[in-house]
């Protein structure tokens, strides 16, 4: 068959815009995953249970170590639904890589229509743990989620961080719709109870500054180890059970598959009205979050 010139440029123009068309559709496969394809012809929001917010919940805070299984392989879109099932206004991440971060973002928001901004507090640059070039390695180290934006970022390391380096980050956001201080960390491995002691004594003391503060993480100690003890006259736990002396009545809800409470959310000054723990396939720690008293 024969074309004018004319004809030819409108087909060769059809052709251009099919192909850039399929293109797109591709990249869009490609960055939500095989496991964003709906089965059976639900939505990819159905996955959700029946009773999720839908949006971000204004008085919820949560923390959640997301690592080990580590690496975002078809795993960053289910973390994205664990977090979307409970929606927190703010949640603090460990063992967090940047590039996970920022996928799990997209996934919030492209799947759930839940959009978080992003503070990071890095600390570590890891080619074997999180990706990236041999001279461009990606950032390792905690995460903050907040729903409202974030002001006045601090990302301290401690002086020291026992076998790898850690430290703490603290960013002022509204939670309950009031201004509060978050400060997100991860502690020094289990059998480091001395450097996990000087961890403590450095954010005990920046948290002691602060009126209404909220402390997320993964403290890798239980609520009677002796490390802890600069906290609890400061702040409490949101699980009531969980105090420096043990208790007779209910017992303190384990955060991790080992049946140990590592993970904690310290209040001074909010007041908590419920805490849930929820156990995630996609990491050894669970999911805790808090629903804050509004006040």
């Amino acid at each position: 068959m024969w074309f004018h010139s004319g004809e030819a440029a409108m087909v060769r123009e059809r052709g251009a815009r099919w192909a850039a068309g399929v293109m797109a559709a591709v990249c869009m496969l490609l960055l939500l995953g095989p496991s964003a394809a709906p089965s059976s012809g639900a939505s990819l929001a159905g996955r959700l249970p029946f009773d999720a917010p839908g949006e971000a919940v204004p008085e919820r805070v949560a923390t959640w170590n997301i690592c080990n299984p580590c690496g975002g392989s078809g795993r960053n879109f289910g973390r994205a639904t664990e977090i979307a099932t409970s929606a927190p206004q703010v949640i603090g991440l460990q063992e967090a890589c940047v590039r996970d971060v920022e996928e799990i973002r997209t996934y919030l928001k492209e799947v759930y229509g839940l959009v978080y901004h992003v503070e990071y507090g890095t600390v570590l640059r890891n080619w074997n743990r999180c990706g990236g070039l041999p001279w461009r390695p990606g950032g390792f180290g905690q995460a903050i989620l907040s729903a409202a934006p974030m002001t006045d970022r601090e990302s301290v390391p401690y002086p020291d961080g026992g076998s790898e380096n850690r430290g703490y980050l603290a960013v002022t956001t509204l939670v309950a719709g009031r201004p509060v201080r978050v400060f997100n960390t991860h502690l020094a491995e289990r059998r480091q109870g001395g450097v996990r002691a000087g961890q403590v004594r450095v954010l005990a003391a920046e948290v002691a500054r602060h009126d209404r503060a909220i402390v997320l993480g993964d403290f890798n100690a239980v609520p009677t180890a002796p490390e802890l003890a600069p906290m609890w006259p400061l702040a409490a736990d949101t699980d009531p059970a969980c105090r420096p002396e043990p208790t007779a009545g209910a017992p303190c809800t384990p955060t991790t598959d080992w049946n140990l409470k590592f993970d904690y959310v310290f209040l001074r000054g909010p007041t908590p009205h419920t805490h849930r723990v929820r156990p995630s396939p996609y990491s050894d720690h669970h999911v805790l979050h808090t629903d804050l008293n509004r006040s």
